[in-house]
This record gives structure tokens, C-alpha cells and sequence, in this order.
């Protein structure tokens, strides 16, 4: 089947790094959208990070063209602007200001191009903080998850970067709402996204607790559960992730362990009562599950209904048969190493996105973009001398 295109059509130029704003490109370019990134001659940084940020370049900027300009010179900043004037959508990710310099903001944007979307994603929306510098661990560490996530006293970040993602995430909520506002009013707008913002969203819950209870919400491996059995469990082998959330799964789970002692005992029948008897209850669960190997448990959980979980790995994640059924995609890397990725996770007409397999290497796309836009060869030639444009050797 073919992959779904809604967004076919729809012209993207991104002008960004990392992760935050790629995000953005990556979800427009699977949902169908020609997206065009531009970059520095000599291509983005991102794809020389090493280490945890290795990964940054691959994951988030499939599907893209990629042309390289000279945004400092007179003629690379000049063909921006013709691009730029010839698109639906521009997201950017720089600091405060970076793209206002240039005379690429807002408001010059849609003096020439009424109908753009302007898709800045930003460290804050606007107030005391905006004209600070944030990173995915800033808006962690200030927006409170941090705190939740380690234990007390030990704030620690999530293990990914869920900040800057879920911020492209919202980004582009904001660009296919303005994109279904342009169908009416025949206008664009400009779109704030932000990671500090994201991060109080996502501890939201934290701060209703406070607000329904009066209580600080505890960092969450300190928490006090909401439920008495929803922890990892160690096995003769390797641990496992168990969760029982409901009276029902409670008798379930006594049914298929061999516990019915603890089902017919009345003072436990009932969620709340178990979670104040979670120091009764575990220690019995954790020696019983502590006697089985991790293959065993699963047996008896799966096709049940019970909530549970082996602890993944990423690199285990390769070889998911779930995730092979639809949820990867093959991808050739800029060394030549096939490898397979994650797909944007979601179904359309019973369709998953799809995006080309090869990353587009540092410019290679420049003349064809140049020629889209309608620059004779003479132009091209005079760009690629000048060094204002570039492209891959």
C-alpha cells in the first residue's frame, strides 16, 4: 500500500539544528509535505555530534531535501527570501533573534508571503524568560520533570529527548491548525513552540495533584502509587514491569498466580484498600515472581489483559517483532550502513508514513531547488562560484 499524503502539496522550508525544529520537518515531510532544509555550507553540525547526539541527524531529517546557503552573503540570503516567498510553511529553531537579524522574521515573511505559517520553536513563549536559551535538559531540569524523574535529591533527566520533541510535536498542531485557519481566511499566522511551556504541560498532572490533594507529588520513584501492584519486578532472570489497575485485573492476576488467599481476603478487595496495604501485599508478589524466570511470567501474562512489560533496551527495539510488522522503516545512513528506524507512529487508512531511505547528504538537493525556483543555469553557476551556495562533493 502506498503511504498516506495528506499534507502532498504542502511546501516546507526549515531553518534548523538539533532536535527540536527537525521534529517538526520530519513529521510535515512524513504526513506528505515537501520539505526543503537549509543549511550551512558544508552542511548542519548536527550530523558531526558524536555520542548521545549521534543519532540526532538520522532520526529527524529523513524525508528532506537539503540545500546549503551562504545566509551571510547577499545571494544566499537572497535566495532564501525567494524560497521562502514561494512556501506554505517555515520553521525555525535558533535563538532569539538569530533569524530577526537577517530580516527573515515574522513580519518580513509575510510582507512578501501573506499565506506563510512562521514556525518558531523556542526555548519560552513569551514573558520573563523568553529571551533566554534553553536546551531540552534546561526546560527539565526548570520545568519540574527532572525533579520527578530521579530520585529525591537526585533530579535526573528522561533518557531521550522528550522535551524537544514533544515541543516539535505541538509545533506542528500549531502549523496544521493555522494551515486549516488559511483555508478560511485565505492567511497565515505565526506559531510558538516552546520547551519550557511543553515541560509544565507534561508535570501538569503534578500540579493538579498538588491542587486536588495539597500535597507535593513526591519524584516518582519515591511516589506513592496510585495503585498497589505497578512496579518492576525481578525475576530469576531479568526484570519485568507488572501493573494491576484494576479490582477486576486484581482477581485476574490472583487467579493466574495461585493467590486466591489474597482475592477471598475482604480488607484488600478494593483498589484504595490494597494501596494501604502495598507492605503487606509486595513483599509477597516479589518473592513469587522473584521464583520465576522473566520468559515464564510473560507466559502467563500475555493474552490476558494484564498490563506488563519486559524492560527494553533500544538497540533491543532492532528486532521487535511489533515494531517489524509496520513500525520500521529501512534507512540508508551517510556511511553507507543500512539500518532500520523508527516510522512516525501513527496510521492512516490503515497506511503508516513512509519517507525515503536514503539521508539526503549536505546540499544535494541545491540545484534542483535553485531550478524549482526558476534560476537560469547562468545564476546557478554564478551562486556556486560566489560560494553563496554549495552542495556535497
Amino acid at each position: 500500500m502506498s503511504a498516506p499524503e495528506p499534507l502532498k502539496g504542502i511546501k516546507v522550508i526549515e531553518f534548523t539544528h538539533m532536535v527540536m525544529g527537525p521534529t517538526v520537518g520530519h513529521i510535515l515531510a512524513g504526513l506528505g509535505a515537501e520539505v526543503v532544509r537549509v543549511e550551512p555550507i558544508g552542511g548542519d553540525q548536527t550530523r558531526r555530534l558524536l555520542g548521545s547526539g549521534a543519532g540526532y541527524f538520522p532520526m529527524y531529517n529523513r524525508g528532506k531535501q537539503s540545500i546549503c546557503l551562504d545566509l551571510k552573503s547577499a545571494e544566499g540570503l537572497a535566495v532564501a527570501k525567494d524560497l521562502i516567498a514561494a512556501t506554505d510553511v517555515l520553521v525555525e529553531n535558533f535563538r532569539p533573534g538569530a533569524l530577526d537579524r537577517l530580516g527573515l522574521n515574522y513580519d518580513s515573511c509575510a510582507a512578501t508571503n501573506p499565506r506563510i505559517i512562521y514556525c518558531s520553536e523556542k526555548g519560552f513563549l513569551p514573558g520573563p524568560y523568553e529571551r533566554r536559551t534553553a536546551l531540552d535538559e534546561v526546560a527539565q531540569m526548570m520545568g519540574g520533570l527532572s525533579y520527578m524523574t530521579g530520585p529525591p535529591g537526585r533530579p535526573l533527566r528522561a533518557g531521550a529527548s522528550v522535551i524537544d520533541v514533544t515541543g516539535g510535536m505541538f509545533g506542528v498542531i500549531g502549523v496544521l491548525a493555522a494551515l486549516e485557519e488559511r483555508h478560511r481566511t485565505g492567511c497565515g499566522q505565526k506559531v510558538v513552540a516552546s520547551l519550557y511551556e511543553t515541560t509544565a504541560y507534561l508535570v501538569g498532572q503534578h500540579m493538579a495533584q498538588f491542587a486536588v490533594t495539597g500535597k507535593p507529588a513526591a519524584p516518582m520513584p519515591a511516589r506513592v502509587s496510585a495503585w498497589a501492584i505497578y512496579d518492576v519486578f525481578q525475576t530469576k532472570d531479568e526484570p519485568i514491569f507488572i501493573g494491576v489497575v484494576t479490582d477486576a485485573l486484581w482477581e485476574k492476576f490472583c487467579v493466574l498466580f495461585q493467590l486466591e488467599d489474597l482475592w477471598v481476603d475482604e480488607s484488600i478487595r478494593a483498589n484504595n484498600q490494597r494501596v494501604l496495604a502495598r507492605e503487606r501485599i509486595l513483599p509477597r508478589i516479589s518473592e513469587l515472581i522473584g521464583g520465576m524466570t522473566r520468559d515464564e511470567v510473560i507466559a502467563k501474562l500475555d493474552g490476558t489483559g494484564m498490563p506488563f512489560a519486559p524492560i527494553g533496551r533500544p538497540e533491543d527495539l532492532f528486532e521487535d517483532p511489533h515494531l517489524n510488522a509496520g513500525g520500521l522503516e529501512d534507512v540508508t545512513l551517510d556511511n553507507g550502513t543500512a539500518t532500520k528506524l523508527p516510522v512516525i507512529p501513527i496510521e492512516m487508512d490503515g497506511k503508516r508514513p513512509a519517507l525515503p531511505r536514503q539521508l539526503p547528504a549536505p546540499g544535494q538537493d541545491t540545484r534542483a531547488v535553485l531550478r524549482a525556483l526558476g534560476y537560469d543555469p547562468q545564476r546557478v553557476s554564478s551562486l556556486f562560484a560566489s560560494g553563496a551556495a554549495g552542495e556535497s562533493e
